[in-house]
């Protein structure tokens, strides 16, 4: 509606950014906000009540696409100068990569401040169509074929550009999600 809050990347959000400026809310508002980013726009009564759904992917593929992601930025991060400037191996084993994927497992992103993890229907990217059958029953509509729009440039198998070594360190870093969803390294 014409008086709706948007977060995210969208050209209808980006218009309506400066609408946020003055909000009160508890963290920054953004495409990847958490549930506990935006008290102070809702109580706690309300965030009990939402239905709460987030998307979620295979870590190792994940990884892949998210190093590809950085080393086609201009923006001035840490990250993405490491991206930019050493392999895939060597990004993935730097401390900074590793810190960044334990301390923010999917479940972090829909945790209330109570510690409570509110999310009720969690999209698997790899089984999008199935997944959103009951999320579409809640909704009462389908959204029919969903396009690839952003995909990166890189090898389509994110297995090829894996050491057993560096299988290990995702697993170790991404243990919290790979146990909560039953992902494994050659699940597709």
């Amino acid at each position: 509606m014409k008086d709706d809050i948007l977060v995210g990347d969208t050209p209808k959000a980006r218009n309506r950014h400066k609408r946020q400026k003055d909000l009160p809310s508890a963290g920054r508002l953004w495409k990847h906000s958490t549930l506990k980013d935006i008290y102070g726009l809702v109580d706690q009564t309300e965030v009990e009540q939402f239905f709460v759904t987030t998307i979620v992917r295979n870590p190792w593929d994940r990884v892949v696409s998210y190093y590809h992601w950085l080393g086609e930025q201009s923006f001035d991060h840490p990250a993405v100068q490491l991206a930019k400037s050493c392999d895939f191996s060597a990004f993935l084993k730097h401390q900074s990569t590793q810190s960044a994927l334990t301390s923010s497992p999917y479940r972090s992103y829909v945790t209330d401040r109570t510690g409570v993890q509110r999310c009720r229907k969690f999209l698997r990217l790899e089984n999008l169509q199935e997944d959103l059958q009951d999320f579409e029953e809640h909704l009462g509509f389908q959204f029919g074929d969903i396009p690839i729009v952003n995909a990166s440039k890189r090898q389509s198998k994110y297995q090829n550009y894996y050491s057993e070594e560096d299988k290990r360190i995702v697993a170790n870093c991404c243990h919290v999600d790979i146990e909560q969803f039953g992902y494994s390294f050659n699940q597709n």
